[in-house]
């Protein structure tokens, strides 16, 4: 509010122009208190269409940076809650330590694609362009904390915006585009992400337990088929689902009209859209008009899919490992507090995720890149 932000209940003003003859309304509310609600519980549906991009939203830089910070609180704080609770604070490091490695890693993919210059207009051969994309973008923000806020927005269960991620760079879009396709673990949702992390942990404890023939332990826990069948499944139902409902609405003609552009940036708009619903994140590409029955109702499976076919195989295994006895630690117990457990878990995720999506990203944002500035 101090920085400029609408708080009142007083409702719309109706402004009238004699001299041009035109009447506005201007929508008002509590605009604020909301803002403030919809960042720190990483619900991010804006109170005006244009969401953090608007300026009774987010009328200055400070308050850019104070949604930032509100978007990556609660998850991060999970981390020390999760070792607190686990008895070893170490723990939980180890878990932020990852989340640290890969919101770093995509938020400078983002902002060294955002700082280019914009292909399109590099290709058309002009000689003075601008620094950085600003096509989209609020020139009191700037691309590089554009880039930082769609970062944050999509590496958890936000999706507000406050640029619009459709005229993105080709790799810009990549970088949002794929933060979410990591399963959103970086880190994530309300307690979302970090309950998936911990599916990816229980991975890596196996596959590290496999690299020294040795039962695998997590947190005092022994992992055995059930648990590793339980978190693989979970770890799969979202590239699952993003995958099959994408193939569908590519497929048929209900689902190739609705999207504004061709080739692969439509592509990207439709794969961005289920991505997003299937991570609970709900940014788009705003290229795509989803609001049609066809989408609705598609787009309503992946909403569902994407959070209870996940949360039921966490639930199972947190009740398999609840019911085990707690092992004691030996000589040849994998530590899962050390800097090699981080970098283990680091690898899975980017594996897993690149063996899924790859394929699919390729045929949108990657080809997209190397048309080298062709109009879609």
């Amino acid at each position: 509010m101090a920085q400029g932000a609408l708080q009142t209940l007083g409702g719309p003003v109706h402004i009238h122009d004699a001299l041009n003859g035109v009447s506005q309304v201007i929508p008002r509310g509590p605009v604020a208190s909301q803002e403030a609600i919809k960042q720190l519980g990483t619900n991010g549906g804006g109170y005006f269409n244009a969401n953090g991009a608007d300026p009774f939203e987010n009328p200055t830089g400070l308050t850019n940076f104070l949604s930032i910070v509100l978007i990556l609180c609660i998850p991060v704080g999970l981390t020390y809650t999760f070792g607190t609770m686990v008895g070893s604070v170490r723990q939980g490091a180890a878990i932020l330590g990852v989340m640290a490695i890969l919101f770093g890693g995509w938020l400078t993919i983002a902002s060294v694609a955002e700082h280019q210059s914009n292909p399109a207009v590099a290709a058309a051969g002009m000689t003075h362009q601008p620094t950085g994309n600003m096509e989209g973008k609020e020139v009191r923000f700037g691309d590089t904390s554009s880039a930082l806020y769609a970062t944050a927005s999509t590496q958890t269960s936000t999706g507000s915006v406050n640029s619009a991620e459709d005229s993105y760079t080709p790799m810009g879009g990549f970088a949002v585009l794929t933060g979410m396709m990591l399963g959103e673990v970086s880190p994530g949702g309300v307690g979302s992400g970090l309950y998936t992390i911990l599916l990816f942990a229980i991975i890596t404890v196996f596959i590290g337990g496999l690299m020294v023939g040795r039962t695998p332990e997590y947190l005092g826990k022994k992992i055995q088929a059930r648990e590793v069948k339980l978190a693989a499944l979970g770890v799969l139902v979202m590239p699952v689902v993003v995958l099959i409902l994408t193939a569908i609405a590519v497929s048929v003609h209900a689902g190739r009209i609705g999207t504004l552009n061709a080739g692969p940036h439509a592509f990207s708009e439709i794969l961005y859209a289920f991505t997003s619903v299937t991570n609970n994140n709900g940014s788009a590409f705003a290229g795509l008009s989803a609001n049609t029955p066809f989408y609705n109702v598609i787009e309503t499976f992946g909403l569902l899919l994407g959070r209870f076919a996940i949360m039921v195989p966490v639930l199972a295994l947190a009740g398999a490992l609840a019911a085990k006895q707690t092992v004691a630690a030996s000589a040849g117990t994998f530590r899962t507090d050390q800097p090699m457990f981080v970098g283990l878990l680091v690898g899975v995720v980017l594996i897993v995720g690149a063996l899924t999506f790859f394929p699919a990203v390729s045929l949108g944002p990657i080809v997209e890149q190397l048309s080298h500035g062709k109009f879609f």
